[in-house]
């Protein structure tokens, strides 16, 4: 993110909302690092007053991303980000960020990337409580089979992500 969104020195958290492609996203940001992207009725959107005032600015390099991301321009974002959470979300997370753009997995093989096949139950509860969706891809995530399951954002939107990746000319990996 570019210049503190409020100009001030110390601690802040502040928002944003932005209209998208996707419909109207809520960045969040603390420290002039990205916390937080949700969409309305987001599952597991915090309670909005823990994002702090809404400002206009400071989200500049955010939006030019997502911007150039759903024009399918950019496979993957460049920001500074903290996607907070117990240890295991963030194991789980961090395993998101590495699924190339263009390509789907499974709960199961990520359950089993991280050691144990049984933890797929665990691996998409951690995946539906992403705080960063889009940026941390948790969309690239599908259900056994390949079959398109839950998304915090809407199954409309997971099948609109994948698509545009899917015409980004990549398809390769693609499970359904």
């Amino acid at each position: 993110m570019s210049a503190s969104p409020v100009g001030r020195a110390e601690s802040a958290t502040v928002h944003t909302v932005i209209d998208s492609p996707l419909g109207e996203l809520t960045l969040v940001a603390r420290d002039e690092t990205l916390v937080g992207l949700y969409f309305p009725q987001h599952w597991y959107r915090p309670d909005p007053q823990t994002f702090g005032p809404r400002v206009d600015g400071g989200f500049e390099q955010v939006r030019q991303q997502l911007d150039e991301y759903l024009a399918g321009r950019r496979p993957r974002f460049e920001l500074c980000t903290d996607a907070a959470g117990d240890d295991f979300q963030r194991r789980v997370w961090g395993l998101l960020a590495e699924i190339p753009y263009g390509t789907t997995t499974s709960y199961g093989q990520l359950a089993a990337r991280l050691g144990d096949p049984t933890l797929a139950r665990e691996v998409g509860a951690a995946v539906g409580r992403n705080p960063l969706c889009v940026v941390i891809p948790c969309h690239r995530v599908v259900g056994k089979n390949g079959a398109l399951t839950g998304y915090a954002g809407g199954l409309t939107r997971k099948r609109l992500l994948l698509d545009l990746e899917d015409s980004a000319g990549t398809g390769a990996g693609r499970l359904f």
